[in-house]
């Protein structure tokens, strides 16, 4: 107990966090733990926080944080005290945890760390149980009527999955942490599908041929009523931040603004709204059309096709946290339909990506300044460089993204584009 006699600082708490429980984000497999039962001897121990408030579930391979924003941002506007818990943070540990759009203050983190830390010391949690159990003890400690909780990785054994909600949402199915979740697309359905409870609504955004079977089979395992988004909306077009969008039951058409731009922001809006129809049917009080619309056009996502250019910048200066294949085919799909006369293309991306599939999706005629984020998973900026190459990628290697964000500024013109992207850590880095 002596060591523990002095409180910690917060900067001393998240460096704690880092080096007795590694974030998967920052160090990749071995940080991996998988199964639920760390999770639910922690939340015994707090006595099951959890159970005090109710909850929104979503899963999905893209999309998870924008739809798990645009779900807060509409039950904050229609009143509800709301809780929100993602993941990965861009810029501090406490964007994670967020109850009406305050993140949790830095001296709760604290007392909770302190609180917890003989249970941390002997249990052995992963960063992310930690943080998941903080979350619900922080949430039920806010009195929140709702939390929208995004499940960090797969579904069946993510730490989140203790959790009964009112509704679960699955976006969509892609590859992506194969070597965890399996290397078919149906094997990932069924890990996604884990989060199905009975007799809970299911939404999963895309009708795939190669996963609905598996979702629909599941969701009749456990009575669950489903509906594939798909189905129900379609964006008909969109242009910046306006969406016409079409209802597929009624053929009924009309307009929103949504927080967010990005194209493939498209896709989730419909599995937002195909999610909304849901829970309003299951919420205490129905959710009105006015404060859909106000939510949605409140609902923000940092570092998702975000424009960080100043006034001192020499051309837009765009970021994307997209980062496997599916992300990254709608960011360079947008890209192909921006006017410029220069690319500068700031590439970072960690180790475990399938750079076999995502090198070619990139633009040829780009220049790249191939770099790496300050963390241990990051890819070397040298290596990174010379498997572009050889999939006919051109460029420079620069040592740090700060460096190379400057040397795009340096090289830039006013009809020039900059992009940075790759990693969501990259995107971290610039903002």
């Amino acid at each position: 107990m002596e060591k523990n006699s002095i409180m910690m600082t917060y900067p001393e708490t998240i460096d704690y966090l880092y080096h007795t429980a590694p974030m998967f984000q920052q160090v990749g497999g071995s940080a991996y733990k998988e199964g639920l039962e760390t999770t639910i001897e922690l939340n015994e121990r707090l006595g099951n926080p959890y159970q005090a408030f109710q909850t929104v579930h979503v899963a999905g391979t893209n999309g998870k944080g924008s739809v798990s924003q645009m779900l807060y941002a509409v039950l904050r506007e229609a009143g509800y005290r709301v809780g929100l818990y993602t993941s990965p943070h861009l810029k501090d540990f406490r964007e994670r945890i967020q109850v009406n759009g305050i993140p949790m203050p830095e001296a709760a983190v604290v007392e909770f760390v302190e609180r917890m830390r003989p249970d941390i010391e002997t249990l052995h949690p992963s960063f992310f149980e930690i943080t998941t159990v903080m979350a619900f003890d922080w949430f039920r400690h806010e009195g929140v009527d709702i939390a929208v909780v995004e499940v960090g990785m797969g579904g069946r054994l993510d730490c989140t999955n203790v959790i009964t909600p009112l509704v679960s949402v699955i976006t969509n199915i892609s590859f992506d942490h194969m070597q965890f979740l399996g290397d078919t697309l149906p094997k990932i359905a069924a890990e996604k599908a884990g989060i199905i409870k009975p007799a809970v609504p299911v939404v999963v955004g895309e009708y795939q041929p190669e996963t609905a079977p598996t979702f629909i089979a599941r969701a009749h395992e456990t009575d669950s009523p489903i509906f594939f988004a798909d189905q129900r909306y379609r964006c008909a077009q969109h242009e910046g931040r306006l969406y016409e969008v079409e209802n597929l039951l009624d053929g009924y058409r009309f307009t929103l603004q949504l927080g967010m731009e990005g194209d493939y922001q498209q896709r989730n809006l419909c599995t937002a709204l195909a999610a909304l129809d849901c829970l309003t049917e299951r919420l205490s009080r129905p959710l009105t059309t006015m404060e859909v619309r106000r939510g949605l056009a409140e609902a923000r996502v940092p570092g998702r096709w975000q424009n960080i250019a100043t006034a001192a910048d020499p051309c837009p200066i765009i970021c994307d946290t997209g980062h496997n294949e599916a992300g990254l085919r709608f960011v360079t799909a947008q890209l192909a339909r921006q006017q410029y006369h220069t690319l500068y293309f700031i590439l970072g991306v960690v180790a475990d990506k399938d750079l076999d599939h995502i090198l070619p999706l990139l633009p040829r005629e780009a220049h790249y300044l191939f770099t790496q984020a300050q963390l241990p998973r990051a890819l070397s900026a040298e290596t990174l460089a010379g498997r572009a190459r050889a999939a006919g990628l051109r460029g420079e290697v620069v040592p740090s993204i700060p460096a190379a964000l400057a040397a795009a500024r340096a090289a830039a013109n006013a009809d020039d584009l900059i992009f940075v992207g790759g990693s969501t850590f990259t995107v971290a880095e610039v903002l």
